[in-house]
């Protein structure tokens, strides 16, 4: 039985005090709500002290992005070992890494590695564009993209997929559940011929990108999803909290 997850990217929001303020805000809503696993990502100078205020709930802590080498001259970046201890899952692969910052599909499996050497968890991001999408390629692009950022990693279940077309992401246009669960069956297809079915069942994989309060339902309900990572509705102290309980009933109905 896969644990429904939910994980909110703040993205390149929120000062010091706001995150704190924000995760406060949430932390009892959230806390209360069992049986699903509840994770926030903010920007990376905001993690220890939004650590603190998550300290002993119930509430997960991610990175939003990390680079594979344990230390060196890399300038700005930030290791595993900086990470380890501090953060239980880190977002690796997101599309706006892929496509403003140039990581490719070679350099994020290095970062997946070198995550899971370390004991984090990686989110490991895959979708197409708005234009591959309408040239029918969805399928071929997810395939690359997971078969070369897995790539020689040993088959695991601590791992997370999340699907993001990145069509839908802050443009709010969101997919449709029906097309959502297809890709993540597709995803699952892929998972199996790299490593096998048993693992490729266990593997929880989101749907993200644009996903609010108002659609949730649409994702969840369906039995493939196992939940979603949040955008912008993770920074809004009552919107956050309402997808995840929304979650938490329709999966416990039995999605």
């Amino acid at each position: 039985m896969r644990i429904p997850l939910i994980a909110g990217n703040w993205k390149m929001n929120t000062t010091v005090a706001e995150a704190m303020e924000l995760a406060s805000s949430m932390r009892a809503r959230l806390d209360k709500i069992e049986g699903i696993e509840k994770v926030v990502c903010p920007p990376s100078i905001s993690l220890t002290a939004v650590g603190r205020i998550l300290q002993d709930s119930s509430v997960r802590l991610g990175a939003q992005n990390m680079y594979f080498e344990v230390k060196g001259a890399y300038t700005g970046e930030i290791s595993p070992t900086m990470l380890k201890g501090l953060v239980q899952f880190v977002i690796l692969g997101h599309s706006e890494r892929r496509a403003c910052f140039g990581e490719t599909d070679e350099v994020i499996n290095k970062k997946v590695q070198a995550a899971l050497d370390f004991g984090l968890k990686p989110i490991l991001c895959v979708g197409e564009r708005l234009e591959e999408n309408e040239a029918g390629e969805t399928e071929r692009v997810i395939t690359k993209q997971l078969t070369r950022s897995l790539g020689g990693i040993k088959p695991t279940i601590n791992l997370v997929i999340a699907y993001e077309p990145v069509w839908a992401i802050g443009t709010g246009r969101a997919a449709d559940g029906l097309t959502a669960k297809t890709t993540i069956k597709c995803i699952r297809d892929v998972l199996a011929k790299l490593w096998d079915n048993d693992v490729a069942q266990e593997v929880r994989v989101l749907y993200g990108g644009s996903v609010t309060s108002n659609n949730i339902a649409e994702f969840v309900s369906q039995s493939e999803i196992d939940g979603a990572l949040v955008g912008g509705a993770s920074l809004k102290a009552d919107e956050f909290p309402s997808i995840v309980s929304q979650s938490f009933v329709i999966k416990r109905q039995g999605a």
